[in-house]
C-alpha cells in the first residue's frame, strides 16, 4: 500500500505560521518527499548516508540557516524550526546531519571565532564545500561532558592535542572538526580547536553495525599529537558554557524535527487504519482502540508542535531560556516515539516491514531520545528550573 505524507494540522497550526514560514515549510516538504522519501528505505537498508543531497540541500539554504552573514540564509528560528520538522519527518539522521553543520559547526565558529575564522569557513560549510564534525562525548563520559579527558597543550605558537571522542556524526566525512578540549596551564580550562581532518595524527573510524539513524555516518575520533596553530583556538570559547551553548542550538532543531518523525508515522497508521479492514469487512479505524491510539497522538503532536512554536518564538525574540528548550526536546521526542510505537501497534506485522517508515522511525527516535542530552538530564535540568536546586 503505498501512503503519500498528506499533512498534520488538527488546531489550525498553519493559521499561527506567515506568509514566509509555511513558503520556507512547504519548499523543504517538497524536496524531503521528491528527493529523500523515494531512497531513504534504500539508504537505510544499506547504511548509507545519501551523500548526493548534500548540495542541494545547501542549494536551498539548509546549513546554518538562521546565521546572518557569510551566504547564510538568515532565517527566523522559526523557519529554521520548520526545516528541521521536514527533514526529520524524511529521516532522523539526514536531520541530525544537517544540524551538526549548522547548530553544532557552523554555530560555534560564528559565536567564538575570529573573524578570518569566519570568513574561511562559514561560507565553505553553508555551501557544502566542506562538511564538519562536533567533538565533544567521549568514550567514558556523554552525559558528564566536563570530565572529558582531551587535552591541549601549548607549545610555541602551536597547540598539541590528545584525546578519543565517541558517536561522531559525520566523523569520517568532515573536513574540519570542532573539538573540545582542555587546556593545560590554563587551570584545564575547556576551549574550543578547529581541527582539520587532514592533520597527521588525526583518525576517524565509522561506527558500524548500528541499528538506529543507519542514514548517517556516526564515527569515533582519535588525536594523537596533533598540531595545530593557535590561530585554530577559537579565540571567544571559554569554559563548558561554550560547548553547551552549541547543544542548546541543536536541541531546539531536534525538538522540531521529533514533530516531524511524530507526524509521518501517525498519518502512516492513520491511512492505513482506514485502508485495513478486519472483522466483518469494516476498517480498523471503525474499532474503539485503533481511535484511541490515534486520538492520543493528534493530541500530542498538537500540544508539541504549539510547544516548539512558542519556544521558537520566544527566541526570535533572545527570550528562551535553556530550560525552555530542554522541556521541548524531552516532551517532543518522547512523544515522537511513543506515536512510533502506537503507529507500529496500529500497523501490526506490517509496522516492521520498511515498506512502511514506521520501524525506521522508532528506532531512530531510540538514539534521538539519548542524544544532546537524554531524557533523564533534561528532566533534571527542568526541576533545577522550578525548584533551584541541582540534583545532578
Amino acid at each position: 500500500m503505498a501512503i503519500k505524507f498528506r499533512g498534520v494540522d488538527f488546531l489550525e497550526f498553519d493559521s499561527l505560521l506567515s506568509d514566509d514560514e509555511r513558503l520556507v515549510r512547504d519548499t523543504a516538504r517538497k524536496f524531503i518527499e521528491d528527493n529523500l522519501i523515494p531512497i531513504i528505505e534504500e539508504c537505510n537498508r544499506a547504511g548509507r548516508f545519501p551523500r548526493e543531497l548534500v548540495k542541494p540541500m545547501a542549494e536551498l539554504g539548509f546549513y546554518g540557516a538562521s546565521l546572518k552573514g557569510y551566504g547564510c540564509a538568515g532565517m527566523s528560528n522559526v523557519e529554521y524550526g520548520l526545516v528541521m520538522q521536514e527533514l526529520e519527518r524524511g529521516d532522523s539522521g539526514v536531520r541530525s546531519f544537517v544540524s551538526v553543520q549548522s547548530a553544532l559547526v557552523m554555530y560555534p565558529i560564528y559565536a567564538f571565532g575570529s573573524e578570518e575564522q569566519k570568513k574561511t569557513w562559514l561560507p565553505a560549510l553553508q555551501s557544502g564545500e566542506k562538511l564538519g564534525c562536533f567533538g565533544l562525548t567521549e568514550p567514558d563520559f556523554g552525559s558528564n561532558p566536563g570530565g572529558m579527558r582531551t587535552r591541549a597543550r601549548k607549545v610555541g605558537k602551536e597547540y598539541v592535542l590528545n584525546g578519543e571522542k565517541m558517536w561522531i556524526t559525520s566523523g569520517s566525512i568532515a573536513d574540519v572538526a570542532v573539538i573540545w578540549a582542555k587546556v593545560e596551564g590554563e587551570d584545564n580550562k575547556i576551549r574550543g580547536f578547529l581541527v582539520e581532518t587532514d592533520r597527521p595524527g588525526f583518525r576517524a573510524e565509522d561506527i558500524h553495525g548500528k541499528w538506529s539513524l543507519r542514514a548517517s555516518v556516526t564515527s569515533s575520533l582519535s588525536m594523537q599529537d596533533v598540531h595545530v596553530p593557535e590561530c585554530n583556538l577559537m579565540p571567544k570559547s571559554g569554559g563548558l558554557k561554550s560547548p553547551l551553548m552549541c547543544l542548546n542550538q541543536a536541541r531546539y532543531g531536534i525538538a522540531w524535527g521529533a514533530v516531524g518523525a511524530a507526524m509521518a508515522c501517525y498519518d502512516c497508521a492513520l491511512q492505513y487504519s482506514l485502508f485495513r479492514k478486519q472483522f466483518r469487512e469494516q476498517p480498523i479505524a471503525s474499532h474503539q482502540l485503533v481511535q484511541e491510539k490515534l486520538a492520543w497522538m493528534i493530541s500530542e503532536i498538537t500540544k508539541g508542535q504549539l510547544l516548539v512554536l512558542q519556544v521558537g518564538r520566544l527566541k526570535d525574540k533572545d527570550r528562551a531560556g535553556f530550560q525552555h528548550i530542554s522541556m521541548a526536546k524531552r516532551n517532543n521526542v518522547w512523544m515522537a516515539l511513543e506515536c512510533a510505537r502506537l503507529s507500529r501497534d496500529i500497523l501490526g506485522a506490517n509496522g516492521v516491514a520498511d515498506e512502511y517508515p514506521i520501524f525506521r522511525h522508532m528506532a531512530n527516535l531510540e538514539s534521538v531520545k539519548t542524544y544532546e542530552g537524554t531524557h533523564d538530564i533534561h528532566t533534571l535540568i527542568i526541576g533545577q528550573s522550578v525548584t533551584g536546586i541541582e540534583a545532578f
